[in-house]
């Protein structure tokens, strides 16, 4: 049994990929697991100001809504990122948090295995390429860690348009197949 964090970037109720994320949290529940499912939606995360005193002190000195959010990520065995793709990229919000996270980099972090779930009007294979690029460069940074899985629905806009999208199944089974 793993503890999983599943954090959902996107700022829009009922987007395409919070539904990829609840999938993905069925799945790992299903399978047993402890999981957790947070928004981004409404909550205040800042911008690092790239003092780097939480590379001391293990603690950022912004007092907002990542020093919550950055807590549970230590504490996971497992993190399940979803974005929305926003020109090719990942959304402000998570990028804004993977900046925000910087005193994990020197602690005794939990988390191995990281996936990233992707939705995006464009369904071209390679659209979340550099959205997946950006999230290896966060992991790349932690050693223990890695990329264990990447799932991307494409060819959906508009909320809750991913209804029936083959990535669902996709999803839920790489949420049920957590080890």
């Amino acid at each position: 049994m793993k503890n999983v964090l599943i954090i959902s970037s996107s700022l829009r109720k009922g987007s395409n990929s919070e539904i990829l994320a609840e999938e993905f949290s069925r799945g790992a529940s299903d399978a047993g697991n402890v999981v957790e499912l947070i928004t981004l939606r409404g909550k205040d995360i800042r911008f690092c100001r790239g003092c780097l005193a939480c590379q001391n002190t293990r603690k950022c000195v912004i007092a907002d809504d990542s020093q919550a959010v950055v807590a549970k990520m230590h504490d996971a065995d497992v993190i399940a990122f979803a974005t929305p793709i926003y020109y090719y990229g990942m959304s402000g919000q998570l990028k804004t948090l993977l900046d925000r996270a910087n005193p994990l980099y020197p602690s005794d972090y939990r988390f191995r295995d990281i996936y990233m779930l992707t939705s995006a009007a464009e369904d071209e294979e390679s659209t979340p390429e550099r959205a997946v690029m950006g999230l290896t460069g966060w992991i790349d940074c932690f050693e223990k860690a890695r990329l264990a899985g990447t799932v991307f629905a494409g060819g959906v806009s508009g909320p809750e348009e991913i209804k029936g999208h083959p990535a669902l199944a996709e999803a839920y089974a790489m949420g049920y197949n957590i080890q």
